[in-house]
C-alpha cells in the first residue's frame, strides 16, 4: 500500500471523530407551567434561595440575569415584584449492561487421544451502564400575592446553563405544555 493511500485511510477515522465532536447536542425536554398572563416586561425581580444553594447560585444568577434582561425583566433586591428561584438536580440511572447479556456456550476439543466436551456460562461482569441526566426548574412567584406566574423545567444531557437558557426561551410568551428545544452550546 503506498503512503498516499495510507494516509487517506487514516484521514478517514478522523474526519468521523471531528465530525461527531462537531455535531449538535440533542435537544432539552422542556415543560412550562404558566398562567395567563405572564410577567409584563419591566417588571423586576430578585433571587430566592435555599440555604444549600447558597454558595453554588453565583453562576447560574449570573447566567438567568442576561436571559431575563433579554426578555426586558430588571434585577431590583430591594423592592422587586418577583422572585425567581433556580434549581439544578442531576439524575443517574441505568442504561443497559454495561458489557452484554448472559450466555451459554458449548465447546468440544480434542488433542490426540483425549477428547472432551464444556459447558460454559457467561453474565455481564460490567455491571449497568450509567446514564446522566440533569434539570434545570425555573420558578418566579408574584412577591405581593406567592402566586407561581411562570415554571419552567429544562432537562437532558447539558450543561446546566444550556438547560436554563432552553428554560426560559421564549419567556415571557412561552406555550405552556412539554416541547423538545434545541441546545446552545455554552
Amino acid at each position: 500500500m503506498n503512503a498516499l493511500r495510507r494516509r487517506h485511510l487514516l484521514a478517514l477515522p478522523l474526519a468521523g471523530v471531528l465530525a461527531g465532536c462537531a455535531s449538535t447536542p440533542p435537544p432539552a425536554t422542556v415543560q412550562v407551567f404558566t398562567s395567563q398572563p405572564q410577567v409584563a416586561p419591566g417588571s423586576t425581580y430578585r433571587y430566592e434561595r435555599l440555604p444549600s444553594q447558597a454558595a453554588r447560585q453565583g453562576e447560574l444568577e449570573a447566567a438567568a440575569d442576561a436571559l431575563l434582561a433579554r426578555a426586558g425583566l430588571r434585577r431590583d433586591d430591594a423592592s422587586p415584584r418577583l422572585a425567581v428561584q433556580l434549581a439544578v438536580s442531576q439524575e443517574t440511572y441505568a442504561a443497559g449492561s454495561g458489557w452484554g447479556g448472559s450466555s451459554v456456550g458449548i465447546g468440544l476439543g480434542s488433542s490426540g487421544r483425549h477428547s472432551g466436551v464444556g459447558i460454559g456460562l457467561g453474565f455481564p461482569i460490567g455491571g449497568f451502564g450509567a446514564q446522566s441526566s440533569q434539570r434545570v426548574d425555573v420558578q418566579m412567584r408574584d412577591v405581593a400575592t406567592g402566586q407561581v406566574v411562570f415554571q419552567s423545567q429544562a432537562s437532558g444531557g447539558a450543561s446546566a446553563a444550556s438547560l436554563l437558557e432552553a428554560a426560559l426561551r421564549d419567556f415571557p410568551n412561552a406555550a405552556p405544555g412539554m416541547r423538545q428545544v434545541p441546545l446552545a452550546s455554552y
